[in-house]
């Protein structure tokens, strides 16, 4: 059985600091007890967990506060993901084990979550498009790398929605050029478009 304090860190991550309003503002522990039916204690225990993931920042006296992610976190998120996604595409087509039935499916499910009020579930399945290539290296400690990286990647995600109108259109293009270059087996082509695609979001969360 989950405990209070898990269940409470699970909401916190996924839902509160994924949605784009919250973005610079201090949270009410109490309204969050309330919200999920729990005391403030264990709201408290997620808290320091989450401070301890930099994903949160405690100010004496204010509360948490959901610190919106600097220029420099995107960067560095961003290279760090080019970094292991284009290792992982390289490593599946030299194994001939590239996942592409399951790629294919997720791209199915992003295509039916078009809209803004799809956006987060939109960005789930982008994650799991991305981390479905990585998995597919059977590198255990490689995904729990790139599973640590996961919270930045949906919140980078759901904003680059919300700042760019017709990106979910152009996310599902790039996914399917990484996607061909998978399928037809060409590493240089795979990687140029992880980067291509990588790139393009870096650019619309920089406002550049």
């Amino acid at each position: 059985m989950q405990s209070g304090r898990d269940k409470a860190y699970a909401y916190l991550k996924e839902s509160v600091l994924t949605d784009p309003d919250m973005q610079g503002k201090f949270l009410s522990e109490q309204e969050i007890a309330s919200r999920i039916g729990v005391s403030r204690t264990p709201i408290r225990e997620a808290l320091l967990l989450l401070a301890a993931e930099d994903l949160i920042q405690l100010v004496p006296k204010r509360g948490a506060h959901i610190a919106p992610l600097s220029g420099r976190e995107i960067t560095e998120l961003m290279e760090l993901r080019g970094i292991v996604e284009r290792y992982a595409a390289e490593q599946v087509i030299a194994s001939g084990e590239a996942p592409l039935p399951e790629l294919t499916e997720l791209m199915e499910r992003q295509r039916a979550l078009s809209g803004p009020e799809h956006a987060r579930e939109f960005i789930a399945v982008d994650r799991l498009f991305h981390a479905t290539i990585v998995s597919a290296v059977g590198n255990s400690l490689l995904n729990r790398h790139y599973d640590g990286l996961r919270s930045r990647q949906i919140r980078a995600g759901v904003i680059a929605l919300y700042t760019q109108a017709g990106r979910q259109e152009e996310v599902l293009r790039e996914h399917r050029e990484i996607y061909d270059a998978l399928a037809r087996g060409d590493a240089e082509a795979a990687r140029t478009a992880i980067s291509a695609h990588l790139g393009t979001t870096l650019k619309v969360l920089l406002g550049a």
